[in-house]
């Protein structure tokens, strides 16, 4: 099975575009050096990459090759004045004869103007269409088998994250459970070591004996009474 005829066309993606651009630039510059090479050819080669940067070849100097590129030019463009208004005839109807081939071919392809088609153009535009269809449908099954690879390997990505984020919630849960039943541990050997001296201070403070004494009530002495009045009452005489 044959390869199909692919579409000249500018490339969408930016990654298969940057690959393709760095894959063909390499084969130009290595054609380019091959016809230096093997027909002793004057070769000079610029190219500006879509984001500027700058790749160039030449198998003598490149300011040489520039020199005498815009010295030739200027004399191939330097036409007498009787030869230069037929010059440029010549060249706006070669445009405007390609501009009507062209709106032609869109028109056909548009299906326009059939009528005037023979069956062996018709059959040509039909190849052509389909040469077209299929480049599309291969451009679009690559745009959906590069979106699908993404898909793919960001659900990979994000299944290994919900792996890792299970384990560190296993790990986390298994030290709540060892710091619980540490805590748990901890509080039960304090109340069993604060609990038997409660009871031993309470049974103390209940059982202490209490005893009370009472004292026999003294008799009085009415003579010393007796002599103790007299006595302040001389006094007071």
């Amino acid at each position: 099975m044959g390869r199909g005829k692919l579409v000249i066309q500018r490339i969408d993606n930016t990654t298969s575009r940057q690959v393709t651009f760095s894959k063909r630039r390499s084969g130009l510059i290595k054609k380019a050096r091959e016809l230096s090479i093997l027909c002793d050819a004057q070769v000079g080669l610029i190219i500006f990459s879509s984001t500027g940067k700058l790749y160039e070849f030449a198998n003598t100097n490149m300011r040489s090759v520039i020199e005498r590129y815009h010295n030739t030019h200027d004399c191939v463009l330097q036409p007498t004045s009787a030869d230069d208004l037929k010059f440029w005839q010549r060249e706006a109807a070669q445009l405007r004869h390609q501009l009507q081939l062209l709106e032609e071919s869109h028109r056909k392809l548009m299906g326009e103007d059939l009528s005037n088609l023979s069956i062996k153009d018709l059959q040509s535009l039909e190849n052509q269409l389909e040469a077209s269809l299929k480049g599309v449908r291969m451009q679009k099954d690559q745009l959906l088998a590069d979106e699908i690879t993404d898909l793919k390997r960001n659900g990979g990505l994000t299944r290994q994250e919900n792996i890792q984020l299970h384990q560190k919630l296993h790990i986390v849960k298994q030290e709540n459970s060892d710091l619980r039943n540490k805590l748990n541990g901890t509080y039960k050997e304090h109340q069993a070591y604060q609990r038997p001296h409660t009871s031993i201070s309470v049974q103390s403070e209940r059982y202490v004996p209490v005893r009370l004494q009472l004292s026999q009530p003294q008799p009085l002495n009415i003579d010393a009474s007796a002599r103790t009045t007299t006595k302040l009452g001389l006094q007071l005489q």
